[in-house]
C-alpha cells in the first residue's frame, strides 16, 4: 500500500513535467512482409542519462511501455500476430523499487507483427504509453501514431520483394554555446549487419561511410566527424584491414552557426552495409537536424525536375513475366554441423595414447570403488557428465569477451602476433605428437586434484576426478582443442560456435566412460593399447603441421609478405601429404615407433585416402580453371593471392558487359538471352559464385557460348558524367542522389526487381521478359546449371 501511494503521488507530480520534458522521441513505420503481413516498427531515441522501460516489468515497480490499438478495427480490419518484440535491453536492480527492472538506454526498437484482414486498410492507428526516468525525475507520457501501410499490391515483383534496410538513421543537435553545436548522427544497425568506418585502408574494398555538409546555408564545420573506437579486422577477400560497426554507431560533428536564423542543419551520409552473406549497394541519407534538440526530419514533399524525371523513367525496364514463376525460397544455415565437428574431434581424442588407456581404468575404478553397484553406476554417469560440463565451461569466457567487444573474437583470428603465436604453438604440438618431447601441464596440478578427489569423495570428488582427466590428457587433447579454438574464432559464429564445438567435443569424450560403466562387459571388446595408438598420434602431428600453415597464412595476408601465395601454400600441403604417406608406408620413423608391422586393410584404406587428397591438391598449383579446389574453399589463400598474374577484367575470362545498353545491343545482335548479374566489388558471395559455380565446365560453357552476361556493379563509386547525374524520388517520397555508376545500377535493381542484395541473377530476353525465376546465391552448380538451361529453353521457344 505504501508503494502504491508513492506511485500515485509521483504520477501526479511528474506528469506535470511531461509537458516540458521530452526525453524520448518516437517514430513508427510499417515494413511489408507479404501481401497480408506487416511489421510495425516503433523506434525510440532516448536522451542521455534517461531510461525507457520494457513492456515486461514486475508489478509494484516502474510503469511498463504499452502499445494499444483502436478496438473498433482490431480483429476486424487487422489482427496482432504474437507480442511486440523488443531490441536488446538492460536489467539491473533498482534501489527505489527494490526489484530488478528492465530498461533501454539511448535507443529502443519494438516490432509488432500484424496480419491485415481488410485489403483496403491503408492506415494503422496506435498509441504508446510509457514512463521514462533519469537519476532525479520520471515522466509519464503517450503518443499517437498514424502509420501508413506500404502499397499492398505492386505491378511486377512485389511477391519476390526483398528490400533490405538494415540501418536506421536519426540525428539530434546539442547546444554548446550561443553559436556552437554538436550534431550526433546515430545509426541503429540490425543484428548481423555491419556499417563500415569512415577510415578504411584502401579504396578498392568496401565503401567507407562519408558525411558531407552544406556549409553555404549558414554554418561551418569544426574539425572532423568523430566515430566510435573500433579495431581493424583483416579480410582476406579484400586483402586489407577493415573497420566496421555492429548494432549501433554514433558519429559526432561540431559546427558553428554563421546564420543565427538557421533552424535546421542539412547534411548527408553516404554508406554501405554488409552481413555475412551479402552486401547492399551504397545508399545516401539526407538529414535536416533541428537545432532545438528534437529529432531530425526527412523531407517527403519534394519535386524532381524534368531531367531527373526522364532519367528516372529510363531506369524502368518494364520487366514482364513475373506471374510465370514462383518466388525463390531462402534457406537458413544451421550451426548443428559445428557441434558434429566438435563431436568428431572428441572421438579422435579418444584414440590418442593419453585418453584411450584411461577408459577401462577409470570405469573399473568407479564400478569397483563401491560395494553398491547402482551407486558405482551413478558415479560413473556423473563422471561423464562432469567431463562434458568442464569442456562446456571452458568456452564461456569467450562469451564475456564477445559481449565487451563484438570484434574481439575476430581480432584473435586476424592479429598478426596472435597468428604467429598460434603457428608456433601448432608446430610445437606437431613435434610433440611426433615423439621428440612431451608437452604436459605441471604434474603438481594433477597430483593435487587427484588428492582432493580421494579426500573429498561424493559428487565433488567425482568432479575433481573429471578435472584430473582433463589435465592429464592435455598433451593429446590440447592440440585438438587448439584447432577447434582457432577455427571457431576465425569464423563468423565466434563464441557461439566455439561453445557448440566444445560441447560436442566434451560429449564425445564423456560417452565412453558412461556407456562402458553401464555395460562393463564391453571393456573386453576394446583393442589393447599398443603401437597403433602412437601411429594415430603421429598422424595427428602431420595434421597439426598443415593447420599451422593456416595461421601463418593469416599473418602473411595481413602484412603482405608474399611468403605463402596460394600455390606455395598448396605446395606445402602436398609435401606434408607425401610425408604422411611415407610414414604410413614405413619409410619414415619417429622416436616412439615400434617395429614396422604388416599393413592392415584399414591402414591401406587410409593410405589410399591420403594419396587421393594429395592428387586432388595438384591442380591447385596450376593457373587453370581447375585450380579452385572447391572442397577447400576459404582455407587456402584466395584465388587472387597468386603467383600468376590475373589479367582479365571479367570473371574467369568470360566476355561480359558492364553497361546495360551495350549489353542489350550485343544480345540483340547475337540473338542470345541476357544473364543480368547484379554484383559488387565488395561482394564476397559474388566471388564465391564466380570461382566455385561459374567455373564448373557445364556452367562455364553455357555462360560463355549461349548467354550475354551484363555485370552491373552496384558499389562502383566512379562518377557518372555530370549530365547523367540526377535525383531519384523513392517510394517514401524522399530523394536519392544518383551520382555514381553504382547508384544507377543499385536503383535500377531496386526499382525493377524489388531486391537490393547481391549476388542477384536475372534471365531476360530482348523484350525484358523473364525467362526463369530470379535467383541469388546458389552454391549448388547443378541447380544453377538447370536454372540456366530452363531459361535458355524458354528463350528458344
Amino acid at each position: 500500500m505504501k508503494h502504491l501511494i508513492t506511485l500515485c503521488v509521483a504520477f501526479l507530480f511528474f506528469n506535470s513535467l511531461s509537458a516540458q520534458l521530452q526525453p524520448v522521441k518516437w517514430t513508427a513505420e510499417a515494413e511489408k512482409i507479404s501481401d497480408t503481413e506487416y511489421n510495425i516498427v516503433y523506434s525510440a531515441i532516448i536522451d542521455d542519462h534517461w531510461h525507457l522501460y520494457s513492456q515486461h516489468l514486475p508489478e509494484g515497480g516502474a510503469i511498463p511501455t504499452e502499445f494499444t490499438y483502436d478496438e473498433d478495427v482490431l480483429g476486424k480490419d487487422f489482427k496482432l500476430v504474437g507480442e511486440a518484440e523488443e531490441s536488446e535491453s538492460i536489467t539491473k536492480f533498482d534501489k527505489v523499487f527494490e526489484m530488478d527492472l528492465t530498461f533501454f538506454d539511448y535507443s529502443a526498437t519494438f516490432t509488432q507483427k500484424i496480419e491485415v484482414l481488410n485489403p483496403e486498410l491503408s492506415t494503422i492507428t496506435s498509441e504508446v504509453d510509457f514512463q521514462a526516468c533519469d537519476d532525479k525525475q520520471c515522466i509519464f507520457d503517450s503518443q499517437i501514431f498514424n502509420i501508413q501501410l506500404p502499397n499492398a499490391v505492386q505491378d511486377n515483383s512485389n511477391k519476390d520483394s526483398q528490400i533490405f534496410e538494415p540501418v536506421t538513421w536519426t540525428s539530434k543537435a546539442k547546444k554548446l554555446s550561443d553559436d556552437e553545436y554538436e550534431v550526433e548522427y546515430i545509426a541503429s544497425i540490425e543484428p548481423g549487419w555491419h556499417l563500415y568506418s569512415q577510415y578504411l585502408e584502401r579504396e578498392d574494398g568496401p565503401i567507407a561511410t562519408a558525411f558531407s555538409f552544406n556549409e553555404k546555408v549558414g554554418y561551418t564545420v569544426i574539425g572532423k566527424t568523430t566515430e566510435p573506437e573500433t579495431k581493424a579486422i583483416f579480410d582476406p577477400v579484400f586483402d586489407m584491414n577493415i573497420k566496421y560497426f555492429s548494432n549501433e554507431a554514433r558519429f559526432v560533428q561540431k559546427i558553428k552557426l554563421t546564420d543565427t536564423d538557421l533552424k535546421t542543419i542539412p547534411a548527408e551520409v553516404f554508406f554501405m552495409v554488409c552481413d555475412d552473406s551479402r552486401c547492399l549497394p551504397p545508399n545516401t541519407v539526407t538529414f535536416y537536424t533541428p537545432i532545438d534538440g528534437s529529432l531530425s526530419t526527412l523531407k517527403t514533399d519534394v519535386v524532381v525536375d524534368e531531367k531527373s524525371q526522364a532519367l528516372s523513367e529510363a531506369l524502368n525496364l518494364n520487366v514482364t513475366g513475373w506471374d510465370n514463376f514462383e518466388a525463390e525460397e531462402v534457406k537458413e544455415k544451421s550451426n548443428f554441423m559445428i557441434f558434429l565437428l566438435g563431436f568428431l574431434g572428441g572421438l579422435i581424442a579418444l584414440l590418442t595414447p593419453c585418453v584411450f588407456p584411461m577408459i577401462p581404468l577409470t570405469v573399473s575404478f568407479f564400478t569397483k570403488s563401491s560395494g553398491d553397484g547402482k551407486k558405482g553406476l551413478a558415479n560413473a554417469m556423473l563422471y561423464g557428465f562432469f567431463i562434458f560440463l568442464i569442456y562446456f565451461l571452458l568456452s564461456l569466457p569467450f562469451h564475456v569477451l564477445d559481449s565487451l567487444d563484438p570484434e574481439i573474437l575476430n581480432n584473435v583470428s586476424t592479429n598478426v602476433t596472435l597468428n604467429i603465436i598460434f603457428f608456433v604453438i601448432f608446430i610445437a604440438f606437431a613435434f610433440s605428437f611426433f615423439g621428440y618431447y612431451e608437452l604436459t601441464l605441471p604434474a603438481s596440478w594433477s597430483n593435487a586434484l587427484d588428492s582432493k578427489a580421494n579426500k573429498i569423495g561424493g559428487w565433488i570428488g567425482v568432479f575433481f576426478m573429471a578435472l584430473t582427466l582433463a589435465i592429464v590428457s592435455f598433451s593429446c587433447t590440447g592440440p585438438i582443442l587448439g584447432t577447434l579454438l582457432g577455427s571457431s574464432l576465425s569464423s563468423d559464429g565466434g563464441a557461439t560456435q566455439l561453445t557448440l564445438g566444445m560441447s560436442g567435443f566434451g560429449l564425445a569424450l564423456a560417452l565412453p566412460f558412461t556407456l562402458f560403466a553401464m555395460f562393463p562387459k564391453w571393456l573386453n571388446s576394446l583393442p589393447k593399447s599398443g603401437g597403433w595408438l602412437n601411429t594415430v598420434k603421429v598422424v595427428l602431428g602431420f595434421i597439426e603441421l598443415a593447420l599451422a600453415l593456416k595461421f601463418l597464412s593469416n599473418a602473411d595476408l595481413v602484412e603482405h609478405w608474399g611468403l605463402l601465395k596460394r600455390e606455395v601454400f598448396i605446395g606445402l600441403w602436398i609435401i606434408i601429404g607425401i610425408g604422411l604417406l611415407l610414414y604410413l608406408l614405413g619409410k619414415i620413423r619417429f622416436p616412439h615407433d615400434g617395429p614396422f608391422q604388416k599393413i592392415s586393410f584399414s591402414k591401406w584404406s587410409f593410405i589410399v585416402l591420403v594419396f587421393a587428397f594429395v592428387v586432388y591438391l595438384l591442380p591447385g598449383l596450376t593457373n587453370t580453371k581447375y585450380a579452385n579446389l572447391e572442397l577447400l574453399s576459404g582455407f587456402p589463400p584466395p584465388m587472387f593471392y597468386s603467383l600468376y598474374e590475373k589479367e582479365s577484367e571479367c570473371p574467369l575470362g568470360l566476355n561480359c558487359y558492364k553497361d546495360l545498353e551495350s549489353g542489350i545491343e550485343a544480345a540483340k545482335a547475337e540473338n542470345k538471352p541476357i544473364m543480368l548479374d547484379f554484383t559488387g566489388w565488395a561482394c564476397v558471395n559474388c566471388r564465391k559464385m564466380e570461382e566455385q559455380v561459374w567455373s564448373q565446365d557445364r556452367v562455364y560453357d553455357i555462360l560463355n557460348e549461349d548467354y550475354i552476361i551484363i555485370s552491373l556493379y552496384v558499389d562502383d563509386r566512379k562518377l557518372l558524367p555530370e549530365d547523367e547525374q540526377f535525383k531519384f524520388k523513392k517510394a517514401n517520397g524522399t530523394l536519392k542522389s544518383i551520382k555514381t555508376i553504382g547508384d544507377k545500377w543499385a536503383t535500377l535493381q531496386t526499382l525493377n526487381f524489388k531486391n537490393n542484395s547481391q549476388p542477384y541473377y536475372v534471365l531476360l530476353n530482348h523484350d525484358m521478359e523473364l525467362l526463369n525465376r530470379t535467383t541469388a546465391y546458389t552454391p549448388d552448380a547443378d541447380e544453377y546449371y538447370e536454372w540456366l538451361i530452363k531459361g535458355l529453353e524458354r528463350f528458344e521457344e
